[in-house]
């Protein structure tokens, strides 16, 4: 018999906040010297299917601030995001959400 308790949702978070709860882990890109631009912004339309301004826009954060947050989800998931970044040649991390 188990005394477990069921899992409830706070009816005061709205559902973005409870996706987000639940989705703790992130991939991160790093900026790196040998990848052009044009290149990263391709990867993040080829492998995470975002559209061409939304690859753009994460690609240029990793130009400018060095850095950018391009997939959330669970711990298993974001590994496979970040090895696939290395296969792609990018530099990339995985780090819990804050």
């Amino acid at each position: 018999m188990s005394t477990a308790s069921p899992v409830t949702a706070d009816p005061s978070l709205a559902p973005d906040d409870i996706t987000f709860l639940s989705r703790p882990w992130v991939t991160i890109v790093w900026n790196d010297p040998v990848n052009l631009m044009s290149y990263v912004a391709f990867v993040f339309t080829k492998y995470f299917g975002y559209d061409k301004a939304k690859a753009e826009k994460l690609m240029m954060e990793v130009h400018e601030e060095g850095k950018s947050v391009v997939s959330s989800g669970t711990r298993e998931e974001m590994e496979r995001d970040v090895q696939a970044m290395h296969e792609y040649g990018l530099w990339a991390t995985m780090d819990k959400s804050s």
